[in-house]
């Protein structure tokens, strides 16, 4: 070997970029899922947490609408609680008049063949009943067959009588009595309970042509200022009644109700089970408003909860 053959290079030291390197980092990725976990708790909860809303009837959608109506229905054949199911279906905001809007949703349901079925049938049953007792009229009445006429409001039921027939025997044999079952019939007519919880205030009247010949009722609060809904109103006369109830127009307030008079026929108007009839009748008069026109007389006829 050569005095001038230089001794041989050692390796240079690898640096820590030429080392190789894994394809990602465990504990980096335990980290960041934690991370990203955490912050996400965080704006759920802290931030924007769920905020839990209430649904009032009339923003269900339209079949849940007519279930709910149906639940209306079933509850007042259980209860016979009218003024209830009245508030309940004012609730639902029908576009016109809410027990109509019974008869709607039954004619609906029977042509979509809700029927079919044993439940179905029972509440389309009972829709009917609560809306014929109120006297309207829908396509079910024709689809779906009740079992006798409930626009009357009485309830018939078949009742078993014995009647005993005795037959000679012709031998010393015994021979058994016969018995043979007549069906008696009985009619069953719902009454009310009298609560009379509210007074008659006054009557006023006016001569309007807009409301020539309206009976307004208001039935309010004892405070005098706030409306009582679903009242049953009724307005009588010589060969007929009509029954009507607050709050079927909401633009007019919770208070209202309005009855159609027919000239020359006398009214008389009170809250069946609620409050007295008014000591006079209506009569439907002409008259002559302030600016010349002829009219029927306007009465507003007023009640107030009794202390």
């Amino acid at each position: 070997m050569s005095q001038r053959e230089s001794a041989p290079t050692p390796p240079k030291a690898r640096s820590r970029y030429d080392r190789p390197r894994r394809p990602f980092s465990i504990l980096g990725a335990i980290v960041g899922l934690i991370l990203g976990m955490g912050v996400g708790l965080l704006y759920a909860w802290v931030i924007t947490p769920a905020s839990q809303e209430t649904v009032e009837p009339w923003q269900l959608d339209a079949d849940s609408r007519a279930s709910y109506t149906a639940a209306i229905a079933l509850a007042y054949s259980e209860d016979d609680d009218l003024g209830r199911a009245v508030e309940r279906l004012i609730a639902l905001r029908f576009p016109g008049d809410p027990i109509q809007g019974v008869a709607d949703v039954a004619c609906q349901l029977a042509s979509t063949g809700a029927a079919g079925s044993t439940g179905g049938l029972t509440a389309l049953r009972a829709m009917i009943d609560l809306y014929r007792l109120q006297g309207r009229a829908g396509c079910a009445d024709s689809l779906i067959t009740l079992a006798g006429d409930p626009g009357t409001g009485i309830v018939e039921i078949d009742l078993p009588t014995p009647t005993v027939t005795l037959t000679a025997p012709p031998s010393k044999t015994p021979t058994p009595a016969t018995i043979i079952t007549t069906p008696t019939r009985i009619a069953v007519i719902p009454t009310l309970a009298p609560q009379n919880d509210f007074d008659l205030v006054g009557v006023t009247t006016a001569c309007s042509v807009e409301a020539s010949g309206v009976i307004i009722v208001e039935v309010y609060e004892l405070n005098g200022s706030t409306g009582v809904p679903a009242v049953e109103v009724r307005a009588r006369w010589n060969d007929g009644e009509s029954r009507f109830f607050t709050g079927l127009h909401p633009n007019r307030g919770s208070s209202y109700a309005d009855f159609q008079m027919e000239p020359g026929i006398d009214y008389l108007i009170d809250l069946p089970g609620r409050a007295d009839p008014i000591g006079q009748p209506l009569s439907a008069v002409p008259c002559t408003t302030p600016g010349g026109d002829r009219a029927v007389i306007t009465y507003r006829v007023l009640f107030r909860r009794s202390e």
